[in-house]
């Protein structure tokens, strides 16, 4: 097992990691066990779950398709994992996200820690003081459900390089939907709805954010 493994897995990230899945509360996925019923389900089944997992054979279960309304009309996608899987995202978050941010760029503020919107303004603010008039707002339309997975693992492998730790990852992207019973394979995207994905969405993005600097641009980016 890999040291950055090791981290992820250690008794204080997961115990950390499921008390902040409790704390979001949420609902079941495809397994119907419970936040509730967690506690009982990790102390039964924790030992073989790390064996499976630092021998590469876990196997993580299905998201649970949801529609979620948007406010402007319409709906997005959401994938539910099921609470022990959110756990391990978690935990791969608490250890991953700190090495990520070295990584990613000053004028991204979606999904990151210590940022929000407000701040994403002020910088907007700061521009138009400087003089400049012209606005372009882009939106990423159904970015989630469309990230090549593919490049997403290059990008990754940059910056973790960490055999055992993206072996996990590439499990989570394959783990596959289920839509009302039926399953469905997931060879794209990155179900919103799992603890992991929003860093891998600012991952692939930091792509995007420094091609915007290499062309000199003044932009910030933020999460919708």
């Amino acid at each position: 097992m890999s040291e950055l493994l090791e981290k992820i897995l250690n008794r204080e990230n997961m115990n950390k990691a499921y008390k902040r899945v409790k704390a979001n509360k949420g609902t079941s996925g495809i397994d119907e066990i419970t936040i509730d019923d967690a506690y009982v389900y990790i102390k039964e089944n924790w030992e073989r779950i790390r064996a499976e997992i630092t021998e590469r054979k876990y196997k993580p279960q299905p998201v649970k398709r949801v529609e979620i309304p948007k406010p402007n009309g319409g709906t997005r996608n959401a994938g539910i994992p099921t609470v022990m899987d959110r756990i391990i995202q978690q935990a791969m978050v608490q250890v991953l996200s700190p090495i990520c941010e070295t990584f990613f760029s000053d004028y991204s503020y979606g999904f990151r820690p210590n940022r929000s919107c407000e701040q994403a303004i002020n910088k907007l603010l700061e521009y138009i003081n400087d003089g400049y008039e012209w606005i372009v707002d882009i939106d990423l339309e159904k970015f989630f459900d469309n990230v090549p997975q593919g490049k997403l693992m290059s990008y990754v492998h940059i910056i973790i390089n960490d055999g055992d730790t993206e072996s996990l990852i590439r499990k989570y992207l394959k783990a596959g939907i289920m839509i009302n019973g039926k399953y469905e394979k997931s060879e794209k995207g990155t179900p919103q709805g799992g603890n992991l994905s929003p860093l891998l969405s600012n991952i692939i993005l930091n792509e995007l954010d420094k091609e915007l600097e290499s062309r000199g641009l003044h932009f910030t980016r933020i999460r919708r």
